[in-house]
């Protein structure tokens, strides 16, 4: 099969998904008693970001999960928690987030005005500098917290296993890294503008596993699990 009929198989799965949980979620409107299972895998869309060769309706941008080795005891909300950021403050940790990381350098590219020499450097101590920071994640958070999002949930344990293996394999099928452009980005998508070749090639907004390439099979895992979740 190709590629390109792959992807219209993984949209149709995500559309499946959707019916499953309801609607999609924007993290602006989450917190931890919103009914997320323990482990899952995420993916996020964006507006203006739209298929345009797979089939109709937005495209995905990110793929994740959380907990991959075994000393990581992550949560699938917690993952979602730190990207989201601080509810009180509106600012966050891009530390901890690479996600953050990299809508960070990415504003920061498209507008030199606000770039924050500190940002994906050791923490700084000097308050002018936290407080520069304190204002970008403002604006990362902005930007991620308006990012609809689907989850499925998969229970296995905190080491790469079916998380591992749905996550690697939808990043891969969806990344146009140095390859044919499928769902292209649009022109004004900003991670057009982000430091890394690795996002502005592949079209996400991820670093890992966008050079590899996908396994058919895990189609079938992924419609397993989705199944999975219509029967609980």
């Amino acid at each position: 099969m190709s590629r390109l009929s792959d992807l219209t198989d993984f949209y149709a799965l995500l559309d499946r998904l959707e019916r499953v949980v309801g609607a999609k979620r924007l993290l602006a409107d989450c917190t931890g008693r919103s009914g997320w299972p323990e482990r899952g895998v995420y993916f996020f869309f964006e507006s203006g970001e739209f298929r345009s060769d797979s089939g109709k309706g937005p495209r995905t941008v990110r793929v994740g999960t959380h907990a991959l080795t075994p000393d990581a005891g992550t949560r699938l909300w917690g993952r979602l928690r730190q990207h989201r950021g601080t509810s009180s403050s509106g600012g966050g940790n891009h530390r901890g987030s690479v996600f953050r990381d990299l809508v960070g350098a990415s504003l920061a590219a498209r507008d030199p005005a606000i770039v924050v020499p500190s940002w994906n450097t050791d923490k700084p101590q000097h308050e002018v500098a936290l407080a520069a920071e304190h204002e970008h994640e403002r604006r990362v958070s902005a930007v991620i917290r308006s990012m609809p999002f689907l989850w499925v949930a998969i229970p296995d344990a905190a080491s790469y296993g079916q998380r591992g293996y749905v996550e690697t394999n939808a990043i891969a099928l969806l990344s146009n890294y140095t390859r044919p452009a499928v769902d292209a980005p649009s022109p004004s998508w900003l991670g057009r503008h982000c430091d890394r070749a690795l996002v502005r090639d592949s079209g996400l907004w991820n670093n890992d596993d966008v050079k590899k390439t996908h396994d058919a099979a895990f189609l079938r895992a992924f419609e397993a699990l989705i199944a999975a979740m219509e029967r609980a």
